[in-house]
């Protein structure tokens, strides 16, 4: 029997984040928002040939195909979301290790300039959607993706991800959408965990 796609466990308690994003926003942004993609998904794909297929495989095979559309925007949420969690940590920000750091320099200048551009790109994102940092060929790129894209280019990998859809964080900021995602790169990105992704393969470049 297929394995329906489960629901990723937080890294975390839902409070431990506070106070920069809730532990209301949590339960509201995970508990309901990204369990909804999670169960619309496994209902869309029932009786499917791509029922029991990874989240990675039902992107490749929905993006960008009219019909398929809200299995691929369901499939592509859930994926998101899994790693947006995942970008944070409770004691996260301060500065990138490493060979990060030194690519955020080379790519953006500074990381003060990394950290303006990136609020910059959030703030320029008209409605709902994500930011970014991303490795492509020999170099960092931050790009936004509108409702549930991410980026799919050849060769192109996320390192972190930040939600902008009001969702994440309207509670707790309202409309100030930049003040939301500075606090979370100042005391929340799990620059680990981007690392970690610079270091590996991609994963979504076929899709």
């Amino acid at each position: 029997m297929a394995q329906p796609i489960t629901l990723p466990p937080l890294p975390y308690p839902e409070d431990a984040l506070d106070p920069v994003i809730s532990a209301r926003t949590v339960a509201l942004h995970y508990g309901k928002h990204h369990r909804t993609y999670v169960d619309n998904l496994n209902r869309l794909v029932a009786g499917t040939d791509l029922e029991g297929r990874s989240l990675e495989e039902i992107i490749a095979a929905t993006a960008d195909q009219p019909a398929k559309a809200g299995i691929f925007n369901n499939a592509a949420q859930a994926w998101n979301h899994d790693f947006y969690w995942r970008s944070l940590t409770p004691k996260g920000g301060a500065r990138p290790p490493g060979e990060l750091a030194e690519r955020i320099a080379a790519a953006f200048g500074s990381y003060a300039a990394f950290r303006k551009d990136f609020a910059k790109t959030a703030q320029e994102q008209f409605g709902s959607g994500w930011v970014w940092l991303v490795a492509e060929a020999n170099h960092l790129a931050i790009v936004r993706t509108a409702n549930a894209h991410l980026p799919r280019l050849p060769g192109q990998r996320p390192l972190l991800a930040v939600d902008v859809w009001e969702h994440a964080y309207y509670l707790d900021y309202n409309n100030r959408r930049v003040d939301y995602v500075d606090t979370v790169l100042e005391r929340l990105i799990d620059w680990n965990f981007a690392a970690a992704n610079l270091a590996r393969e991609p994963d979504l470049s076929h899709a």
